[in-house]
């Protein structure tokens, strides 16, 4: 049976997680079917559940990789000297730059959120967000209304619910946001 593309990859997981993020671009989350995935890198339709078992399974990983580089992206604008609106101007971008791994990482009804690798994943990420904070008479309240506001931005921005008028989305939420830390 011939394929798109002969089998020779040197990492199956990787290609398969790559065309996951192109179709979730495509048709979202629901759009995604290991079937799809299999004929999409050139495999046969058991290549990806070696991998990933079941959908769950592919978009739990797809959640983990996404939760990995929001904590990667957070690190790296704190150590840089980033302030909380940085922070979240951090994630703001995160969130349009990987829009796939944004619909699917906060959607526990997608994947398996009881996963060991995810748990630790979001944790990191969870940090990050928290030392962003710092220390604040109610840093938990503080924490929640700063996640919320970019978490919210950033999806109604991706959604299209937002007027953009060719805006860029990290410095919309500079600006917004820098009126409202104290």
């Amino acid at each position: 049976m011939p394929t798109q593309r002969p089998y020779h990859h040197g990492d199956l997981r990787r290609a398969v997680l790559d065309a996951a993020v192109e179709v979730i671009g495509e048709h979202g989350p629901a759009g995604v079917g290991l079937r799809d995935l299999a004929r999409r890198v050139g495999v046969s339709h058991a290549g990806p559940v070696h991998h990933f078992k079941d959908k769950a399974g592919l978009l739990t990983a797809l959640a983990v990789e996404g939760f990995t580089l929001l904590a990667d992206a957070l690190d790296a604008t704190a150590a840089e000297g980033g302030d909380m609106v940085e922070m979240g101007a951090a994630y703001v971008r995160f969130a349009t730059d990987h829009r796939a791994h944004f619909e699917v990482m906060f959607r526990p009804d997608l994947h398996h959120p009881g996963d060991p690798a995810l748990a630790r994943a979001q944790d990191r990420a969870r940090a990050a967000l928290t030392a962003a904070v710092g220390d604040r008479p109610d840093s938990e309240l503080s924490r929640i209304a700063a996640w919320s506001l970019v978490h919210g931005f950033a999806t109604l921005w991706n959604t299209g619910a937002l007027a953009r008028a060719d805006r860029d989305p990290v410095a919309v939420v500079r600006s917004f946001a820098g009126r409202l830390v104290l």
